[in-house]
């Protein structure tokens, strides 16, 4: 639990049935990955940086849809041990 607590630290901010700040760190992670999607998608049209351009994107995805489950569970207050 503290890893991931380590990791995505403001969806255990979430509180059970709040809305208000479930949609709040939903559209957080939604931008900044939309944001930061398009510029690894720039940068990995380079020839020489784009396997790793590449990697950091899907990552990133990665990263920010266990984000978002975390956000779902603690809204529904799913209780992570």
């Amino acid at each position: 639990m503290d890893f991931l607590k380590k990791l995505w630290p403001t969806t255990f901010k979430i509180e059970k049935g709040n809305l208000a700040s479930f949609l709040v760190q939903l559209i957080i992670f939604l931008v900044i990955t939309a944001i930061a999607g398009a510029l690894i998608g720039l940068l990995s049209g380079i020839a020489i940086f784009g396997i790793i351009f590449s990697i950091l994107g899907s990552l990133m995805g990665i990263y920010t849809l266990v984000g978002i489950v975390l956000c779902i569970l603690n809204f529904i207050g799913v209780e992570l041990k």
